[in-house]
């Protein structure tokens, strides 16, 4: 989002060394946030110069809550999100441990470590799903796609709760009562890889 505020004050359309000149970084530093904004759709590269696409110039006008839809449905988009969400939905518990994610990102080109923690930055940022950080996995919010059983599906208990043998949900000592709202208010600010 940092890149996207800066080339909007280029007027939408910079070189990408004066880019990264104005970022203090090096070239190849700015590289990763540019490839990740093209794959979503928010600017094109061509001949060292990034320009917006539409997509890119109505995201930087927008709210915060319009942006997060509009990253919702670009993630959406890409195989590394398309195949991630499908294993959620297919979970019988829908949620997936840092193992199995660990297990999806290895088939992509990006190292590990650094595309699983980028996964959890943008899709818990987009609300595609939260990360619980005691049970170590990712959980998918909302219905899911097809109503297996015939009951419907609830949102995952926040942080903080117990969910009982008997399937009811209680909050645990020393927890706050009401969602998690450890996700930043402004987007991730590392570039995932795709």
């Amino acid at each position: 989002m940092g890149l996207l505020v800066l080339l909007n004050q280029h007027k939408g359309s910079e070189d990408v060394a004066l880019l990264a000149d104005d970022l203090d970084l090096e070239i190849d530093e700015i590289l990763p946030s540019l490839d990740y904004a093209e794959v979503l759709g928010l600017v094109k590269v061509a001949d060292g110069r990034a320009t917006f696409t539409d997509l890119g110039r109505r995201i930087v006008g927008s709210t915060i809550r319009e942006r997060k839809a509009i990253l919702r449905e670009q993630l959406r988009r890409t195989t590394l999100f398309k195949t991630l969400l499908r294993a959620l939905e297919s979970s019988p518990e829908r949620c997936l441990t840092d193992e199995q994610l660990g297990r999806i990102v290895s088939f992509t080109a990006a190292p590990a470590d650094d595309a699983v923690q980028n996964i959890v930055n943008w899709g818990r940022y987009a609300e595609l799903f939260r990360y619980d950080s005691a049970e170590r996995r990712l959980v998918a919010v909302g219905r899911p796609n097809s109503e297996k059983a015939g009951t419907p599906s609830e949102r995952p208990p926040p942080p903080g709760s117990a969910v009982t043998s008997s399937g009811s949900t209680t909050r645990t000592k020393g927890s706050s009562p009401g969602p998690d709202r450890t996700d930043a208010r402004a987007a991730p600010t590392v570039a995932a890889t795709a």
